[in-house]
Order: structure tokens, then C-alpha cells, then sequence
């Protein structure tokens, strides 16, 4: 089979061993994989002379199914995500705590987007709001819009910021949604909507060392207000503001309880559904019930494919900043 990895700051296509089943795990066929631009190229960058793998949110159709797994069988679609379980690659090994079956409401390339959507879940549950409160987004790439999709769909106010104007058009469908490409737009409509308190939560879903944005992010929540960090930012926030204001600062960590966890991964058992209500794998189901019941749009995310052979160039278009598409999906 052939996988998709990063050495010496290029990308390959390369050949290995069809994975062996075990017990607990399934087999998929790949159908989509999505490209996620800033994690992997960075990964990119930082590859040196080992193989890395690329790539963490797919779907595809399962082909065998190992011992114990009663959930799915073969011929069924599932969504999976997390590396290096998932991956770009043309057949995955996913343990039974990493995937869920597509319902057939779903479009194929609508559930490759499930590792996007239970990243952006998770982001939303660390906040721990309740609807009808108000969350600002400052960068919408894939993540954001994600987030800035399902926020809106979980009734809370919704106050989205980004400097391009391609990205905030992309929010244009969802009603409800205030999207601004400037942040003096954004900072007015936010102590409009809540009568000069701020924001109950922001979420920072941008890059930057040393961004000026988690300085003004403070600005902008109430007392007693949080700001979440999401992307790749690291936090330099001003004592005086966050001592005045006696702020939550808080970190998302990729798609929620289990990740990172080789017991919940790799060895494939669950937490007990009573002490961790919502795990990775549940927030990935959550995703697909939420397109499946078409309480999300994420169709205006789904407007380019790339062929797998051509994946390489794709990462130096990418690379060299000749393409402003915020992701590809990569059809096998």
C-alpha cells in the first residue's frame, strides 16, 4: 500500500506492508483524507532524514473487522481520525475508539472532516458554555469556521473575526454567524451584543509567537471571562489585565479525553461512559449526528480535491503560499 510522508522537508509518496488486523482494531479502505495546511506543514518543516506520516481526519469503507468489534462491519463507511492511526494513506488500522459509521445522510467527504469537527467540538466544550452566551473566534481557517459553525448551531452568540475577506465570506450562509474582517468591526459588535460587558469566552484559533492577539483578547471578555487557545499560539498574557478581570485561561487539546492516552488508543478501550461522557471517539460521533441532522453546512469547506498522486505538489503549492485554499481533500 501507499502512505503519504514528510522527509527531509519534502513530501513522498511511499510504499510499506498492508497493516495485519488485531483484535479490536478495524481495516478501512480510504476513500478521503483531508489535508490540515498548518499541522502538517509544519510537520513538513520539521522533518528531517525519518518518515513522518501525514495527515490525522479520513473516511473510508471497512474491509475487515478484528476480534471484539461488533459496532461496524464490512462494507460499512466510517469517519476515523488521529494519528498515526490515521493518516494518508490508501488502507488504515483504526482501533474501535478512534472511528464511527457514517450515517447515510452524510456525504463521504462531509464525514473525512470528523477529525476537524471533534478538535473544534472539544475546543467548544473546554470553554463549558451555555447557550445563548457569547463566543468570539479570531482566525477562521478550517478550525475556526468549524468551530464557528457549531457554536452557532449550539445557540450560543456568535461573533467570528478574521482578516480575510475570502474567509469571512465563507461564513455567509450561516445565519446567525457576525463575521468581521477587521477588528474594529468585531469589537464594536461585540460590546453591542452584550450591552458593554464583552465576550464570555474568546477562542484563539491563529498561530504566532508572541501574538498581540492574546493581549487583546483580554479586552475583549467580560469579568470573569476566558479565553481558550486553540491554535498554535503561544500565551503571553499581561498580569494586570488578567488579574483585573480575574480571567480563565485555558488550552484545547486536539479532539478531546483519550488522546495521547495508549490505552485509550492504542490498546483500544474506552473510558467508562459514566465518568468521561465525552472521549475523542464520542466527540467524532457527535460531529456526524450534527451533519447527519443537517445542523451544520460544511459543504462551503468541501470545494477542492486533490488526487493522490498529485499530493506532493499540492504541499509545495502550499508550501511556497501559491494556493489560498484552506484545505484539499485527498481522494484515493
Amino acid at each position: 500500500m501507499r502512505k503519504i510522508v514528510a522527509k527531509n522537508q519534502r513530501v513522498e509518496i511511499v510504499e510499506e506492508e498492508m497493516p495485519l488486523l488485531k483484535p479490536a482494531y478495524i481495516l478501512v479502505k480510504t476513500m478521503y483524507s483531508v489535508i490540515s495546511p498548518g499541522t502538517e506543514l509544519g510537520m513538513m518543516e520539521n522533518s528531517s532524514n525519518r518518515e513522518i506520516p501525514l495527515g490525522y481526519s479520513a473516511m473510508g469503507e471497512v474491509v475487515e473487522c478484528g476480534e471484539g468489534i461488533s459496532n461496524v462491519k464490512t462494507g460499512d463507511l466510517v469517519a476515523c481520525y488521529g494519528a498515526p492511526y490515521v493518516h494518508h494513506g490508501e488502507y488504515l488500522l483504526v482501533p474501535r475508539t478512534l472511528y464511527t459509521k457514517v450515517a447515510e445522510t452524510v456525504e463521504a467527504k462531509e464525514a473525512a472532516l470528523a477529525g476537524i469537527g471533534a478538535i473544534a467540538i472539544h475546543a467548544l466544550r473546554i470553554a463549558k458554555l451555555q447557550f445563548g452566551e457569547t463566543i468570539v473566534i479570531i482566525g477562521l481557517g478550517m478550525l475556526g469556521q468549524m468551530i464557528a459553525k457549531i457554536a452557532n448551531a449550539a445557540a450560543y452568540r456568535v461573533i467570528a473575526c478574521d482578516l480575510s475577506e475570502e474567509r469571512v465570506a465563507m461564513l455567509a450562509r450561516d445565519k446567525g454567524i457576525k463575521a468581521f474582517s477587521n477588528m474594529e468591526g468585531m469589537e464594536e459588535q461585540i460590546f453591542k451584543s452584550t450591552d458593554g460587558y464583552g465576550a464570555d469566552a474568546v477562542l484563539l484559533c491563529t498561530g504566532g509567537k508572541r501574538s498581540p492577539l492574546t493581549h487583546e483578547s483580554l479586552k475583549w471578555i467580560r469579568n470573569k471571562g476566558k479565553v481558550v487557545i486553540v491554535g498554535d499560539v503561544e500565551p503571553d498574557f499581561p498580569r494586570n489585565l488578567m488579574f483585573g478581570k480575574e480571567a480563565e485561561l485555558l488550552i484545547s487539546r486536539a479532539g478531546g479525553p483519550g488522546r495521547y492516552d495508549e490505552v485509550y488508543e492504542k490498546q483500544a478501550i474506552d473510558y467508562p461512559y459514566g465518568f468521561v461522557r465525552w472521549t475523542e471517539g464520542r466527540n467524532i460521533a457527535e460531529y456526524i449526528r450534527l451533519v447527519s441532522e443537517r445542523r451544520i453546512d460544511v459543504q462551503p469547506l468541501l470545494k477542492a480535491e486533490v488526487a493522490f498522486d498529485d499530493v506532493p505538489e499540492e504541499f509545495e503549492q502550499l508550501r511556497n503560499k501559491k494556493t489560498s485554499t484552506l484545505t484539499k481533500l485527498i481522494c484515493y
